[in-house]
């Protein structure tokens, strides 16, 4: 697992409550006005996320660790994107020798912004991929056995699959897929056994909850800053979600949402459609209302960031009497305090 930095104790409660509140409700009527408006011209409309799994821990690890030396801290966003612009996106190119000059430089004081200042390119991975990684890396808290919460700074992003349970994948973001019409699949597909605990990536808010013939049972999830839409589908007949889950509720990264099953391709509810259980885990990005939905959707390939979070698992345990998973270990996060991005 990452290592994360541990800053000051103190007790957030109160204050994560009241501006969850806040968020939420500022949220809402930003996603309204923005729906009523008319589409932003210079919209990213596509985004290939192919940053190998190895450099996205590399990153993360320059990241926490400047950070928690408060020397010059390095975004791991800025670097990624950097690198991304100077290989066109192509990084079978990477060389270590271009990354620690980078490094370098930023350290006698130069930001990426200056080193780039010329680079449109740069100005497109910046956006692209802080849309992306910008929930994954930044502060939270975890309750201690005294009942306070200790404020860490790290990777704050979780596996979709529960800690201890065993799955199975690959990359296969693209390939064809022919129920009720021929179409690409845009998501990826984590092999595992019917009933394995499903966790929510990122915190957000639960923005649908149901039945779609496609995906079957399915979960969907906003990130609070409403740049990322995470959804989880093909979950277990009859009990597909976990207890008391409902639209327009808050869920923090790390908690049992639901549970792998092998539902869907039925327009008939609570059909098992599907021949191998497995997970189907989606991300798309929301630059602008308008590509919530139709064919100016944005949808990334995730299997890198999957392999990524395979080093971070959320623990949980099983409550005998009601037979349902819940995390471990207690996790909160203020709604306002997204990574820097």
């Amino acid at each position: 697992m990452f290592c994360s930095v541990k800053i000051k104790k103190q007790a957030l409660a109160l204050l994560f409550l009241l501006g969850a509140g806040f968020i939420l409700v500022v949220s809402s009527l930003s996603r309204v006005l923005a729906a009523s408006a008319e589409p932003k011209k210079d919209l990213i409309r596509w985004v290939d996320f192919d940053v190998p799994a190895s450099l996205l821990a590399q990153a993360l690890e320059l990241d926490t660790a400047s950070y928690a030396e408060e020397t010059t801290h390095i975004n791991w966003i800025d670097l990624l994107a950097y690198l991304a612009a100077r290989y066109g996106g192509d990084f079978s190119l990477l060389k270590q020798a271009d990354l620690a000059e980078a490094l370098e430089r930023c350290q006698q004081g130069e930001s990426f912004s200056q080193i780039t200042q010329n680079s449109k390119l740069f100005q497109y991975y910046r956006q692209a991929y802080g849309a992306v990684l910008a929930g994954f890396l930044g502060e939270y808290q975890i309750q201690t056995e005294t009942g306070g919460w200790e404020s860490h700074y790290g990777l704050k992003a979780f596996s979709p699959i529960a800690k201890t349970f065993p799955y199975q994948d690959y990359d296969d973001f693209g390939v064809s897929r022919e129920y009720g019409y021929h179409r690409r699949h845009l998501g990826h597909d984590m092999m595992a056994a019917v009933g394995t605990p499903v966790i929510a990536v990122e915190s957000g808010v639960v923005e649908a909850l149901g039945w779609n013939q496609y995906g079957g049972w399915r979960v969907g999830i906003r990130s609070f800053d409403g740049l990322r839409y995470h959804y989880y589908a093909h979950l277990r007949k009859d009990r597909p979600f976990a207890q008391g889950l409902e639209v327009g509720n808050t869920v923090m990264a790390g908690d049992v949402i639901g549970y792998v099953g092998r539902t869907g391709y039925s327009a008939k509810e609570n059909v098992n459609g599907i021949e191998q259980a497995h997970l189907h885990y989606g991300l798309q990005l929301i630059f602008d209302e308008s590509q919530k939905e139709g064919n100016g959707e944005i949808w990334v390939d995730v299997y890198q960031l999957c392999r990524l979070l395979r080093s971070n698992q959320s623990a949980v345990q099983r409550n005998d009497e009601t037979k349902e998973w819940s995390r471990a270990v207690p996790y909160q996060e203020e709604p306002g305090r997204q990574g820097e991005s």
